[in-house]
């Protein structure tokens, strides 16, 4: 249970750090920063806007870090906000969900909630079918994090993670930077450093709809991932520790198709994943100079494209949205109403060793890079 004491914007303008970014007007996508003042188990929470020279506007709380709205322009010039969220903080603190949120210690599952290091096992808390999803119940989409510098354009946030909470071992110090770049990209890098062997798999849970409309499913938009392979899943969502060819099968995107072209296959994968909710294993080394993925909407034209260095992306619908969730704007968000592509290392990585390593030791830096570009769609 969070201590929550809302506070007025002129407060909010003196506790938080970079309070330049906040102020009492409307942000472009509607959002009242107001709503996002408080101080929240003593530390201070606002919601900080970053704009471009084109217009375009993201707004970032450091409650968990969460991406709230995402401004960018359709083929008319119309800027268009392309990500689900809530309008308040409030509404954060209340419902448990991870719209938007960086995610770690552990971003996807680990199986049974544990994992050895050099022979000695550790714990975590088993909240999903009986594993330990996004790092526990909570974990660092929970958290408060610190706003160390905020200018027009980027935000860093950090945060300490103590040695052994939710199971983990190690003292672990994060920052993350959010930059809105001039071509209409949002830069997310990742940076980590631990005093014991442990592990770490960062992410960004933002939910897309390119088409602007929360309130319709994403089955029509078009989606190509640089991916020949994906990791299978059992019906608890949990990876089988093998790796298959998307040859022949509904998760070949190699050429680009709608979501909702082979839903209905009757796919057994799909069937476990109660639609598409897997991770999609990106051909090659991987940097942040070419495509990995990306989603277009033919409604509004607009194109998001994905850049990881990560090896894997974890493509996912939207499958438990089920109207019940209220989100900006008052609107109940459907089934299937947004994509999320969370770039990663594969899902129970500690617990197969063929697969990349996410063991981080004393002396070393985690990094992790990803962008979101956004274009037209000729």
């Amino acid at each position: 249970m969070h201590k929550i004491l809302m506070i007025p914007v002129s407060a909010a303008i003196l506790l938080a750090t970079g309070a330049c970014a906040t102020t009492d007007r409307l942000t472009e996508s509607g959002l009242d920063p107001g709503k996002f003042n408080a101080v929240v188990d003593g530390c201070p929470v606002a919601l900080y806007t970053l704009v471009n020279r084109n217009g375009c506007e993201v707004c970032v709380t450091n409650y968990g870090g969460r991406v709230v709205s995402l401004m960018v322009p359709d083929r008319d010039g119309k800027l268009t906000d392309v990500v689900l969220g809530h309008d308040s903080l409030e509404d954060y603190l209340e419902i448990d969900d991870n719209f938007g949120a960086l995610i770690g210690r552990y971003g996807n599952r680990i199986n049974g909630g544990r994992f050895w290091i050099d022979s000695v096992e550790y714990r975590l808390p088993q909240n999903n079918f009986g594993h330990c999803l996004h790092g526990g119940p909570k974990g660092f989409h929970h958290s408060v994090w610190n706003v160390d510098e905020v200018n027009d354009s980027s935000l860093c946030l950090s945060l300490h993670s103590p040695d052994g909470e939710a199971g983990f071992p190690g003292n672990v110090d994060v920052k993350v930077v959010y930059t809105l770049t001039c071509d209409n990209a949002l830069d997310i890098s990742y940076e980590a450093v631990t005093d014991r062997p442990t592990i770490l798999n960062l992410t960004n849970h933002s939910y897309f709809n390119l088409g602007g409309d929360a309130s319709r499913d994403i089955l029509g938009e078009i989606v190509w991932f640089d991916a020949d392979g994906f990791t299978p899943i059992d019906s608890t969502f949990m990876t089988t520790g093998e790796i298959s060819s998307v040859e022949g099968t509904p998760f070949d995107f190699r050429s680009p198709k709608p979501i909702g072209r082979d839903l209905d296959s009757g796919d057994g994968q799909l069937a476990n994943g109660r639609g598409y909710d897997h991770n999609m294993v990106l051909c090659s080394t991987r940097d942040v100079s070419r495509p990995a993925a990306s989603l277009t909407d033919m409604t509004t034209g607009i194109r998001m494209e994905v850049f990881t260095d990560e090896p894997g992306i974890q493509f996912y619908i939207g499958n438990f949205l089920d109207g019940t969730v209220k989100g900006k704007r008052g609107i109940a968000y459907p089934r299937r109403s947004a994509v999320c592509m969370e770039s990663q290392h594969f899902p129970d990585s500690p617990n197969n060793p063929r697969w990349p390593s996410v063991v981080v030791s004393p002396g070393e830096t985690y990094h992790s890079h990803c962008r979101y570009k956004f274009s037209i769609s000729n």
